[in-house]
């Protein structure tokens, strides 16, 4: 995985040179998001779909 810098600096040279700092933010809190269930996905602190409709009964 890149280093968070890296990364953060790859998204934001991938947007348009006109793009506000709201499109820049939100590009940024996505990457940051995929990246934190992407380790979560590693560390396998995830549901199984039966855990997931369990939890979701108890709402």
């Amino acid at each position: 995985m890149l280093a968070i810098k890296q990364e953060a600096l790859r998204t934001i040279n991938a947007l348009p040179d006109d793009a506000d700092i709201e499109e820049i933010m939100y590009r940024l809190y996505i990457v940051d998001e995929i990246r934190k269930g992407q380790q979560a996905i590693e560390q396998k602190q995830v549901l199984s779909s039966d855990e997931l409709k369990q939890e979701i009964e108890t709402w």
